[in-house]
C-alpha cells in the first residue's frame, strides 16, 4: 500500500512533533508500505521520510517547483516528482496513495486533509483516512467538529469517514482493514 501522510512543514515544531513523525515512518516500513509525502527533507515531512528509509522502505515525494528551495526537496526520496503549484501536488498526492494519515500540522495539513475528506465523502474517492493525534493537539478541532454536527453543518455520515487514532500502528491498521473492506 502506498500511504500519504499529510504534516508540518514548520521547522518550529516540537520534539514530540518530530518523534512522532519518525515513528510513524518507521512503522509505514515495517508494515511493507511506502510512504508519499510532500518531498520535504525537513520539520515532520522529513522525518517522516527519514524513519521509512530507516527501516527500508522506499519513499515518493511530491513537490512544487516553488517550493524546492523553501522545504528543501529531499534528496534521499527513491522517487521525485516536481510540480508546477500545490494544486498538482495534492492531486498526484491523492492519485499515488491508498490511504492517507493526517499527523499534527499548520493550515497546509489541514487543508490537505479536509479536501481529502470531502473528496472521499462525494465520493471522488473510497480510500481511508486517519488522523494521528497522540497529544491531543487536534482536540479543540475534534470539538468544533462536533459543534458543527450538533448543528447539522456537517451531514449524516461525514465525521465517520476519517479514523482519529493516537499511534502510529494504528493508525495504519485502520488504513489497511478499510482498505480490505
Amino acid at each position: 500500500m502506498k500511504i500519504a501522510v499529510y504534516c508540518a512543514s514548520s521547522t518550529a515544531v516540537s520534539p514530540s512533533a518530530l518523534k512522532i513523525g519518525f515513528s510513524l515512518g518507521e512503522e509505514i516500513a515495517k508494515a511493507g508500505h511506502q510512504l508519499v509525502w510532500g518531498g520535504g527533507a525537513i520539520s515532520v515531512m522529513g522525518e517522516v521520510a527519514k524513519g521509512v528509509r530507516s527501516q527500508g522502505g522506499y519513499t515518493i515525494g511530491v513537490i512544487p517547483e516553488k517550493l524546492t528551495n523553501i522545504e528543501f526537496i529531499d534528496s534521499d526520496a527513491h522517487e521525485m516528482h516536481v510540480v508546477e503549484d500545490m494544486r498538482a501536488r495534492k492531486g498526484l498526492i491523492e492519485k499515488l496513495s491508498d490511504g492517507f494519515i493526517a499527523l499534527p500540522g499548520g493550515l497546509g495539513t489541514l487543508e490537505e486533509l479536509f479536501e481529502i475528506w470531502v473528496g472521499r465523502y462525494l465520493g471522488f474517492h473510497g480510500k481511508p483516512i486517519s488522523v494521528l493525534d497522540p497529544d491531543g493537539t487536534y482536540d479543540s478541532l475534534r470539538s468544533a467538529l462536533a459543534d458543527l454536527t450538533e448543528k447539522n453543518l456537517l451531514k449524516p455520515g461525514q465525521h465517520e469517514l476519517v479514523k482519529w487514532c493516537t499511534s502510529p500502528l494504528d493508525s495504519i491498521n485502520h488504513l489497511e482493514s478499510e482498505q480490505r473492506a
